[in-house]
């Protein structure tokens, strides 16, 4: 029998990473790595974690979010979840009166990845495997019953799904002896933030060379002039070769994400990343086509709300590379239903990662879409971050910067008991020292 759902907690946790400029960028210059940290807790030993993330302020309105979400919860047992994980899904996104409050968008959105991410975790266990090993290891009838195709039946049916998933079963065991033994190729997001000086990107550059890193990603947007001694500088470090990216967190308005990024087009970046508003696809689809003639790219999908705002992302051919979230969007679920479209239209998946536990999260997803459902390693690659791992029970692990596949059962969501207690916000050790 699998355990029944008795309770859900939910605490807010927060890392002070602003006062080292961790994670800087443009438009989010004091950013303070934190999660809504969950836990189901069940009839059994077992329990689900999960968590979504933030930057700091607000992460109380997501705990409250949580918390109302929970009433949907408590009660279910695992198996009636699972048995129709699409209709699960649906109570927690289509509440008739929460739903106002997204719908699917937004803080009640990123609330239910929190809930639902637990869910996986404690699915996950329950099978005693690692949660990309679950995806794998379902055929593809079950895996497509997780998935709500409301909204998107235009561009992707169930049907479709199936098939696409039944193709890629040729020569899936090789791809995922492969992955155990290889790992899944990474890029490094850690070396450049913004507020970062030039001798600490120097250093930090350097020390990844060394370490085997190939792909750098350098944050920009602040100043032009900036911007351009920066990519000269990195561009100088890691020779003409190496795979640069640039990102700019939605800095600019179309017309001069069009003229900054074609006067940083020397530096040969395979993409720009965030140009404008996550919500703005025509505008995504301008620069895309402005872009085109340099050889440059468009990448986001790091804050884009839902499956639908990635099917119209698609159809406007407004990205060239698509960005999931393992918390922005809702959960495993939804982010099944963007890679399987992403493949039907060709576009490779090259996750956000970073953050607090998004490292841990994403690697478990871009393991199943290159076993299951790309079979190509082409342009892909996943975002690491080296921030806070160490607050994890099963943390990343990186050879020869690519993620090595996750063995210990579950979704990699378990934070340490000491790092919950001493990072609490705001009665946590670090918060109570801090605001003296």
């Amino acid at each position: 029998m699998l355990p029944k759902i008795i309770n859900v907690t939910v605490k807010d946790v927060r890392f002070p990473t602003s006062t080292e400029q961790h994670g800087s960028d443009a438009m989010h210059t004091d950013p303070d790595y934190s999660t809504a940290y969950v836990v189901l807790h069940t009839d059994s030993e077992l329990k689900g974690f999960g968590f979504t993330f933030t930057l700091g302020k607000g992460t109380e309105i997501v705990v409250c979010a949580v918390e109302s979400l929970s009433r949907l919860v408590v009660g279910k047992s695992l198996e009636e979840i699972v048995r129709d994980f699409r209709g699960f899904y649906r109570l927690l996104t289509s509440d008739s009166q929460m739903r106002w409050l997204g719908p699917e968008k937004g803080v009640i959105h990123v609330a239910t990845a929190a809930v639902l991410n637990a869910v996986w975790d404690l699915w996950a266990r329950a099978e005693g495997k690692p949660l990309w090993k679950l995806l794998v290891d379902m055929d593809p009838e079950q895996l497509v019953s997780c998935i709500d195709f409301r909204y998107i039946t235009d561009v992707l049916t169930e049907k479709e799904a199936v098939d696409l998933l039944l193709k890629a079963q040729e020569g899936r065991q090789q791809r995922e002896d492969q992955m155990l033994s290889e790992g899944y190729p990474a890029y490094t997001t850690s070396c450049a933030w913004l507020g970062y000086s030039d001798q600490q990107l120097q250093q930090l550059c350097a020390d990844a060379l060394r370490g085997g890193w190939t792909r750098f990603k350098l944050k920009v947007g602040a100043d032009l002039e900036d911007d351009v001694r920066r990519c000269r500088l990195i561009r100088q470090m890691i020779g003409p070769n190496n795979t640069l990216m640039i990102d700019a967190n939605q800095k600019w308005d179309v017309d001069e994400a069009v003229s900054w990024v074609s006067r940083l087009a020397e530096f040969k970046p395979l993409w720009i990343e965030e140009p404008t508003s996550p919500d703005d696809i025509l505008g995504h689809a301008t620069i895309s086509k402005a872009l085109a003639p340099h050889g440059i790219g468009v990448a986001t999908g790091e804050q884009c709300h839902n499956r639908v705002m990635f099917k119209q992302l698609l159809q406007a051919s407004a990205l060239q590379f698509v960005q999931i979230d393992s918390c922005r969007l809702g959960s495993v679920n939804e982010n099944l239903a963007v890679m399987l479209m992403a493949h039907k239209f060709k576009v490779p998946v090259c996750p956000h990662s970073g953050g607090v536990g998004l490292c841990e999260l994403v690697q478990h997803l871009i393991l199943f879409d290159y076993i299951c459902v790309s079979a190509s390693l082409n342009n892909r690659m996943c975002e690491y971050v080296d921030h806070l791992h160490e607050h994890f029970t099963s943390p990343v692990v990186i050879k020869d910067a690519h993620y090595l596949p996750p063995k210990d059962p579950g979704y990699s969501c378990e934070m340490l008991d000491s790092s919950v207690q001493r990072y609490q916000f705001p009665d946590g050790e670090v918060w109570l020292q801090m605001n003296k």
